[in-house]
């Protein structure tokens, strides 16, 4: 069967990608491994993510908790900064398996061909065509995206995926329910996500619908104590005085979900017929949300630029997206020198806790964490690429 456009990848990078192309006009065949919907880290939201959203054609308040913004916590000095995110462009705490599925759906109502359960076997390239084998048959198509998130089906096939290994770390994180009416009237009040600051890393507090809390540190392997997985995540729960409040009379929803090295680039983002979007193109730490992000933007640009090379009989050019180039590093160069610095310098208690003192650095740091990527008018920014880039 011949299509546009084959995407392989039915989360939030491919299902955009597939949705836009779709309502462009185009034939799109989208293959997923799994079935929708099933679980997924990264449920925490950025403001301008919704731009995105809006051209889905989806309301993401539906079954989501509102997030004002971001909480830093320190809980062994007791200080607190609060950076507001939600203005101009609101985001939200969404559950991914719900949130995954939405998705999904938008795109077969959009005209998408979905097909779950149907992984991706085999992706040959010609001068003319794209085939992609799968367990229900072969596939042909004008171009191929690959959106298979960390299995980065292409970059991995292709030896182009590195990892940055001075970002090595790993993720411990489960879920919990359900918190008390109390607790709950407070925490959700704002939806803030908590990012609390502990001795071997930190873990994120994110409040979602139906009274349910996902609860998780992050850390390196050097620093695990040599113990389980199961006993490092409880000790710094059990821990955290404020983490006991929140959890008293809850119940753990699911078992410690560990995740490890998540930190890489993918060298060979495009060529010809073919592009990476979202984690397949590279994926940082969490510590600022930017995964599910980067996604929706990088597949976004993505779908215009492959929809312009229809158009005009071009998708066969390997420097198609090459005019993205400058954004797509703006935004990902971005993310990676802020983390950088977060592990790599006292950033947090001489930037983020001293933010009050400077109106200025406090509206800054919130526009970056907000997703403000590409407004060209961020001074601290411009720093934090000078100091990592040289740019």
């Amino acid at each position: 069967m011949n299509y546009d456009v084959i995407v392989a990848g039915g989360g939030p990078a491919g299902c955009t990608a597939a949705t836009l192309l779709a309502q462009y006009g185009h034939r799109v065949l989208l293959l997923e491994r799994d079935r929708h919907p099933r679980f997924h880290i990264g449920e925490s939201m950025l403001p301008y993510s919704e731009p995105v959203i809006r051209r889905l054609g989806l309301d993401w308040s539906q079954g989501s908790v509102f997030k004002a913004g971001a909480v830093f916590i320190d809980e062994a000095t007791g200080q607190e900064m609060f950076f507001q995110l939600s203005g101009e462009h609101r985001a939200y705490q969404v559950e991914r398996s719900e949130f995954d599925r939405r998705l999904w759906d938008n795109a077969a109502r959009f005209g998408v061909e979905c097909r779950d359960r149907c992984p991706v076997a085999a992706v040959e390239f010609t001068a003319e065509r794209v085939a992609v084998t799968t367990p229900e048959g072969r596939f042909q198509g004008r171009y191929f995206i690959d959106a298979t998130g960390r299995t980065a089906l292409l970059g991995r096939r292709q030896r182009a995926v590195e990892r940055i290994r001075h970002l090595g770390r790993f993720a411990l994180y489960s879920h919990y329910a359900p918190v008390r009416e109390e607790l709950a009237d407070a925490l959700y009040a704002h939806g803030n996500i908590w990012i609390l600051m502990v001795d071997i890393g930190w873990m994120w507090v994110i409040p979602l619908a139906g009274h349910k809390v996902s609860i998780g540190l992050v850390s390196s392997r050097g620093r695990s104590q040599g113990l389980s997985t199961e006993a490092l995540f409880q000790r710094y729960v059990t821990a955290s005085p404020r983490l006991q409040r929140l959890l008293d009379g809850t119940r753990r929803q699911l078992p410690v979900q560990a995740e490890a090295n998540f930190s890489y680039l993918n060298h060979r983002r495009y060529g010809a017929r073919f592009i990476s979007v979202g984690d397949a193109a590279g994926f940082l730490d969490p510590v600022f949300s930017s995964g599910v992000f980067l996604a929706l933007t990088s597949a976004a640009r993505a779908a215009d630029r492959i929809h312009l090379g229809l158009e005009a009989g071009t998708e066969a050019d390997p420097e198609l997206h090459r005019p993205d180039d400058p954004a797509h590093a703006l935004g990902f160069n971005t993310m990676y020198a802020f983390v950088e610095r977060f592990y790599q310098s006292d950033l947090i208690h001489n930037v983020f806790f001293e933010a009050h003192r400077d109106a200025a650095i406090k509206q800054a740091i919130s526009a970056l964490l907000a997703g403000n990527l590409w407004s060209g008018n961020n001074p601290w920014q411009e720093t934090l690429l000078r100091g990592r880039f040289g740019r």
